[in-house]
């Protein structure tokens, strides 16, 4: 879990229009009604189902690719998918291996740039070494829609590429024989939120009814291959942060159903075994901050082949043997960011401090010791802590340039910042792609302090300079007789909550009856409402500091069931006291 914030914030408490607490389903609990109204949760998606998807064939190109594809499986032509090395292309990747080959493909086979050699992408060099396989198309997921040069090497070796992506597409598309995504110019699919796992159950799904009209493969039974998917598709959109619109929270929704059933791949089982977590209680909580880590772990220090090969084992002693080398890595990771992460704050406190206490309305920050696999976090990580966007940058692998991760906050589309930044033309190579809210970035290193001032610059009005606090939003307090275990159950397995749908967020004052220090790091205690009731236990992830007899804690309610014990548990988020 993340930390509490250590940097001032505004409590705000979300509003609960009436008319939407009204909408909902009456059975509910009158605390989940409360949060669903307050984040406009659709009445109809509260309990999602796979019919309420969107219609398979409204996503553009999935039936021309269905196609090309279904050409390929008739002549077991070869097939190679070409992801990316965080956790949406690693879970595109292995659902994309899995069901083709579930379907009769007989050459399928999968190919991932490293992120220190090869970069992002479909890049020429990824090409040349997928024709050596000798296919007759590649397929990309969660990339290619930038791939310009690497679409005309293919063009070149006669092979065809299919493009399964979802981010931003730029000025100018790769000549590919097929482009999926919904981000496209006059794309009319109404979910732009789809992710890179998501199109490609999209395309797969689609393939399906293909090989089915065309007599090459059953429709139930290829159907019950893109189905059993779904803990894949669930695991990749909540790592990627994509916004839970109605579309994302059924494909979640039906994903950690299967998962809580037992029904999911030995890979997901393993990892969360090694995070202690117990897949028949599985939330989107467990996918984004114990799974997800460990996955991506690979993709930031070393080679996201070791991630999908966890995802594609098929037996569970290879699965615990790659899901324990995952679990190693990311102790190496977290170990990484924490240092990264305590120079970072460092230097934004020492930008305030030649500012005369004041802050500039974006950050930019560089260190040469800095690992370009962590950036990301560390980019995330201030970006919660200070509520302004941030491009953190680390060496790149080629001398003279420097590797960069955008966030951003809401409001400010980071991806078109940097594109009027480019349009202007003032920072000599730079390249970049993303989303509004995450970008990634190449720069040559004598370009960076250029970089930094109109970078800022863009975002002088649009982030307002001084020193503002950051706001933590809270779904308010709880009564001394809800805090017990019959809503923390409640509260444990609802949502789907991600990007756009917050898990639930509490604030309350309590008085502090008990604390200790666990592991020199983290803090144990024990609390009691301030009006009264049975105790409570609460830990405080990387907190260290005495707390006074009272506090105001922002909070997330749940379950403890260590130890085989079930009993309501507080996560502390941030504690403020005078």
């Amino acid at each position: 879990m993340p930390p509490p914030a250590v940097t001032p914030l505004q409590l705000r408490r979300r509003a609960v229009p009436a008319d939407r607490y009204a909408a909902l389903p009456a059975h509910l609990d009158p605390v989940l009604r409360r949060v669903y109204a307050a984040r406009g949760v659709d009445p109809a998606a509260v309990e999602p189902a796979l019919g309420a998807l969107h219609p398979v064939g409204s996503l553009g190109g999935v039936a021309e690719a269905a196609a090309l594809l279904a050409a390929a499986r008739r002549e077991q032509a070869g097939i190679v998918i070409v992801g990316d090395f965080d956790a949406d292309g690693a879970t595109a990747t292995a659902l994309g291996v899995t069901v083709l080959r579930a379907m009769g493909f007989t050459r399928v086979s999968y190919l991932v740039p490293n992120r220190f050699e090869l970069g992002y992408g479909l890049s020429p060099a990824i090409v040349d070494l997928a024709a050596r396989l000798q296919p007759r198309i590649l397929v990309t997921v969660d990339n290619g829609i930038s791939s310009i040069e690497g679409v005309a090497r293919a063009q070149a070796l006669g092979i065809d590429v299919v493009i399964a992506d979802h981010h931003l597409p730029g000025p100018v598309l790769p000549a590919a024989r097929v482009i999926i995504d919904p981000n496209l110019p006059g794309e009319t699919f109404p979910s732009k939120a789809l992710c890179g796992v998501g199109v490609a159950f999209y395309l797969l799904a689609a393939l399906a009814r293909e090989l089915d009209r065309q007599g090459l493969a059953p429709y139930e039974a290829s159907r019950r291959a893109v189905l059993d998917g779904l803990d894949l598709v669930a695991l990749g959109t909540v790592a990627d942060l994509v916004p839970l619109d109605h579309n994302n929270r059924v494909l979640v929704a039906e994903g950690l159903r299967r998962i809580r059933a037992g029904r999911c791949r030995p890979g997901l089982r393993a990892l969360f075994a090694v995070a202690g977590r117990d897949p028949a209680m599985a939330r989107s909580a467990d996918l984004g901050y114990a799974l997800a880590p460990r996955l991506n772990a690979a993709g930031r220090l070393t080679d996201m082949a070791l991630g999908i090969d966890c995802l594609l084992a098929t037996d569970a002693g290879t699965a615990r043997e790659l899901a324990a080398r995952l679990d190693q890595l990311n102790s190496e990771r977290q170990e990484l960011q924490a240092r990264m992460q305590a120079q970072a704050e460092q230097h934004w406190l020492d930008q305030a401090e030649s500012l005369a206490g004041g802050h500039e309305p974006a950050l930019c920050l560089y260190d040469p010791q800095w690992h370009e696999g962590i950036v990301g976090l560390v980019a995330s990580r201030l970006r919660e802590r200070t509520g302004r966007p941030v491009v953190a940058f680390a060496p790149a692998g080629e001398a003279g340039w420097l590797k960069g991760s955008a966030r951003s906050i809401d409001g400010v589309h980071i991806r078109d910042t940097l594109a009027n930044i480019a349009a202007r033309g003032t920072v000599p190579g730079l390249g970049f792609g993303g989303h509004a809210m995450a970008a990634g970035l190449r720069l040559p290193a004598a370009a960076l302090d250029v970089f930094r001032v109109a970078f800022v610059a863009e975002l002088s009005g649009a982030v307002g300079a001084g020193d503002g606090e950051p706001v933590l939003w809270t779904d308010g307090p709880l009564d001394a007789g809800e805090l017990g275990l019959d809503l923390a159950e409640v509260l444990h397995l609802a949502g789907p909550w991600g990007q756009g749908c917050p898990e639930p967020l509490f604030d309350n004052e309590f008085e502090v009856v008990e604390q200790r220090v666990l592991r020199e790091a983290h803090l144990r205690l024990g609390l009691r409402h301030v009006d009264g009731g049975a105790p409570l236990e609460a830990i405080a992830f990387r907190e260290t500091r005495r707390l006074p007899a009272r506090v105001r804690l922002a909070y997330r309610f749940g379950v403890n069931d260590f130890g085989g014990r079930r009993r309501p548990q507080l996560v502390v988020e941030h504690i403020q006291y005078d």
